[in-house]
């Protein structure tokens, strides 16, 4: 993605604002929702969104995660600190969600001019230019030790504050990101960190599970050093579409796609029922 600008410029933009946690309730919801969004992305090359969607004391699994040797012990303890247990529909592994944490996804068709990365490199560079006035140092690559690793970790000074996630769902594209905004990164890794010990991942000799280590993981007001909300990223986001020329348009989902949605809702319930037991 070498010109983020020219991307959203003149675009219609459709507003998605789910970051209400009572608005969808579980977590599976924001997946379905972004499935939705998908297909009707999907049939028009000229539609794109942006989905906010915040989801307190949950934590979302990979499906590798359930395949822990160890994995009733391990849900029990993630239940028993007050978290809700979700299965996402698409790659990775553990991530946590909370208040302090703001998930926002962009959502557009799948072109032939989107390769495999390109959805990765348009979310890291919009994240560049969204904290732009504070730093220069955010940057990509596998935070090891980290949750939920990866190579478009987003880090500054070697912390981890965030993850991109991607899926295509019926021609459309959905990029996906965890912005860890407000309290502690340590003590989210370390909720991970205890949830692997708990279900034996070192003794897995299937799969290889990282090996957490909380002080790679940091929220944006501890590595910026300034209160920062939620909320205000929120607001930062819109304000950096609308400077780069685009139309925003707030518009939640349709009757035709609450349709769809009800659908991909039901994928959602038999896929965590299945994994989940």
């Amino acid at each position: 993605m070498k010109d983020i600008q020219a991307f959203f410029q003149d675009k219609k933009i459709r507003i998605v604002d789910h970051s209400n946690p009572a608005t969808l309730g579980t977590a599976m919801a924001s997946f379905a929702a972004d499935d939705t969004l998908c297909q009707t992305a999907g049939r028009n090359a000229n539609e794109v969104a942006t989905r906010f969607w915040v989801h307190d004391h949950t934590v979302v699994l990979g499906i590798l995660d359930t395949r822990l040797p160890n994995m009733e012990e391990a849900l029990a303890f993630l239940r028993k600190q007050g978290f809700d247990v979700v299965v996402r529909n698409s790659g990775g592994l553990a991530v946590v969600l909370d208040a302090g944490v703001l998930n926002f996804s962009f959502v557009f068709a799948d072109t032939k001019e989107m390769g495999i990365h390109s959805g990765y490199e348009l979310m890291t560079a919009f994240i560049q230019e969204l904290f732009r006035d504070y730093t220069s140092d955010v940057k990509a690559y596998e935070i090891v030790g980290s949750y939920c690793p990866g190579d478009y970790d987003l880090s500054i000074s070697g912390k981890k504050f965030a993850g991109i996630s991607q899926r295509r769902v019926k021609k459309g594209i959905a990029v996906q990101i965890y912005l860890c905004i407000e309290g502690s990164g340590r003590a989210r890794a370390d909720l991970v960190r205890q949830f692997y010990a708990l279900g034996q991942a070192i003794e897995d000799e299937r799969f290889s599970y990282p090996v957490v280590e909380p002080d790679t993981m940091r929220s944006l007001t501890e590595l910026l050093g300034v209160e920062m909300t939620v909320a205000d990223v929120q607001k930062r986001v819109v304000a950096l579409l609308r400077e780069y020329g685009a139309e925003l348009i707030e518009c939640d989902l349709d009757e035709d796609e609450l349709n769809v949605f009800e659908k991909r809702m039901h994928q959602m319930v038999d896929r965590n029922n299945k994994a989940l037991g």
